[in-house]
C-alpha cells in the first residue's frame, strides 16, 4: 500500500512536468518558408493548437482554422504539431503561441522573425567627367533591410571611411551613405563600390559600382634615345604628354621656330627623329601639348658632339692622369729620403757634442771641445775622401 500510494504520487508529477509544450524561436528570409514545430511529452492525446500574432488559430490538432493558403500542416500527433508558412512576408513576424489544451491550458511563445532583403544599392552624385578639383559627393542608398543594413566602401579593393545615415520605414529601414572626393588626375579610372552587408545576404552579397573619369591638364616631358649625342648618329626625342583628354596631336619647334629641315627631321606622332645629326641640329627643341584644360611644354638642349673631338679628347686626359701620378710619385720619393738623410746627421752632432762634453772641465770648455770634434770629424772625412 505505501508502495501504491508513493508511485501514483509520482506519476502526477511526471505527467504535470511532460505537459508543457516546447517551442524554438524561428528566423527565416521574407520571402522563405518558415517551420514552426511545437512539442511535448507523457501527452494524453490532448490536441495541440497554434495561433498567429494576432491570437488567429492557424491549426488546432491537423485541422486548419485559417483561410491562408500559405500555411500547410507538415506534422500532427499526440506529441508534435508542425506547420508551413510559405512566402514569408514581413506582416508574418511576431510572436506565435503553441497552447495545450489541458486543464488548465498550458503555453509556450516562439517568435518568428522575418528578415528583410536590402535593395540592389544605387550611387548618386557621380559627374561624368569630373573636373581635376572639383569636390564631389557620391551617395550610396538601399531600402527594405530589416534589421537596417551596414553599407561600405571601397577605393579599388582600399575600404575608405563614409558617413552613415539610417531611417526607419515601417518595419524596414532606408540607409544612406555618403562619401566626399576632392578629385585629381590619380582617380582617373578609379572604381568607387558600395557594398551591402546584411545578414540576409550572406551567400549573394548585394553591390554598387562607378568608374571615375576625371579631365585634366596635360604634363610634358622629353625623352631622348642618346645621351650624349654625336655627328652622324641616329637620335629619337620622344614627347610624352599625360592628359585627359589625350592631348593629340603634339608640336615640335626649334629656338622658337618651325623645325628647318624636315628631310633628315622627321615627325611621326609624338616622336620627332633625326636619321643623321649634324652641328647644324644644335638648338633648344620644345615640345607642346594641349587639351581643352590647358596647355603644357618641355624643352630638350641638343649639343650634337664631333666624335674625333671626343676621342682626341680622351687621350689628353688619359696623357695628363699618366703624368700626374708619375709627379707624385717621385715626390714622395724624395720627401722619403730627405727624410731619412735628416734623421742621421741630427744623430751624428749629438754624438760629437756629448763627446767634448766628457772631456771639458766646464761647459764653455764642453762647447769649444765640440766645435773641436767637429772640426776634425770633418777633417778625417775629407782625409778618407
Amino acid at each position: 500500500h505505501l508502495l501504491y500510494d508513493h508511485l501514483t504520487c509520482i506519476k502526477p508529477i511526471e505527467s504535470r512536468n511532460g505537459q508543457y509544450p516546447l517551442v524554438q524561436n524561428v528566423t527565416v528570409t521574407e520571402g522563405g518558408t518558415a517551420n514552426m514545430t511545437c512539442r511535448v511529452e507523457y501527452n494524453d492525446n490532448t490536441s495541440l493548437q497554434w495561433s498567429n500574432p494576432a491570437q488567429q488559430t492557424l491549426f488546432f490538432g491537423d485541422k486548419k482554422a485559417l483561410r491562408d493558403n500559405r500555411i500547410e500542416l507538415v506534422h500532427a500527433s499526440w506529441s508534435e504539431l508542425t506547420i508551413s508558412i510559405n512566402d514569408v512576408t514581413l506582416t508574418d513576424d511576431g510572436m506565435y503561441t503553441c497552447s495545450l489544451f489541458t486543464m488548465p491550458v498550458r503555453t509556450a511563445k516562439a517568435y518568428l522573425t522575418v528578415l528583410g532583403v536590402p535593395e540592389k544599392p544605387e550611387i548618386d552624385g557621380l559627374t561624368k567627367p569630373a573636373l581635376e578639383g572639383d569636390d564631389i559627393t557620391l551617395t550610396c542608398m538601399t531600402q527594405g533591410s530589416k534589421p537596417a543594413a551596414d553599407l561600405r566602401w571601397f577605393r579599388n579593393e582600399k575600404e575608405v571611411k563614409g558617413a552613415k545615415e539610417v531611417n526607419a520605414s515601417g518595419k524596414t529601414f532606408t540607409v544612406r551613405s555618403s562619401l566626399q572626393l576632392h578629385v585629381d588626375r590619380n582617380d582617373d579610372g578609379v572604381a568607387y563600390t558600395c557594398k551591402v552587408d546584411h545578414v540576409a545576404l550572406a551567400q549573394t552579397p548585394q553591390q554598387a559600382t562607378e568608374v571615375l573619369e576625371v579631365h585634366y591638364a596635360p604634363r610634358v616631358q622629353i625623352v631622348h634615345s642618346l645621351a650624349v649625342p654625336q655627328e652622324g648618329q641616329y637620335l629619337k626625342l620622344e614627347c610624352v604628354s599625360k592628359g585627359n583628354p589625350s592631348p593629340d596631336p603634339v608640336m615640335w619647334t626649334k629656338d622658337g621656330g618651325e623645325l628647318p629641315d624636315l628631310d633628315r627631321m622627321i615627325v611621326e606622332g609624338r616622336e620627332l627623329t633625326f636619321t643623321s645629326l649634324n652641328k647644324t641640329d644644335n638648338g633648344t627643341y620644345r615640345c607642346e601639348a594641349g587639351n581643352h584644360l590647358g596647355t603644357s611644354s618641355a624643352e630638350y638642349v641638343l649639343y650634337v658632339y664631333d666624335p674625333n673631338a671626343l676621342g682626341q679628347h680622351g687621350t689628353d686626359h688619359a696623357l695628363i692622369g699618366g703624368v700626374v701620378a708619375v709627379v707624385v710619385f717621385v715626390t714622395l720619393c724624395l720627401i722619403i729620403v730627405l727624410g731619412r738623410y735628416l734623421a742621421r746627421h741630427k744623430g751624428t752632432y749629438l754624438t760629437n757634442e756629448a763627446k767634448g762634453a766628457d772631456d771639458a772641465p766646464d761647459a764653455d770648455t764642453a762647447i769649444i771641445n765640440a766645435e773641436g770634434n767637429h772640426a776634425h770629424a770633418e777633417e778625417k772625412k775629407e782625409y778618407f775622401i
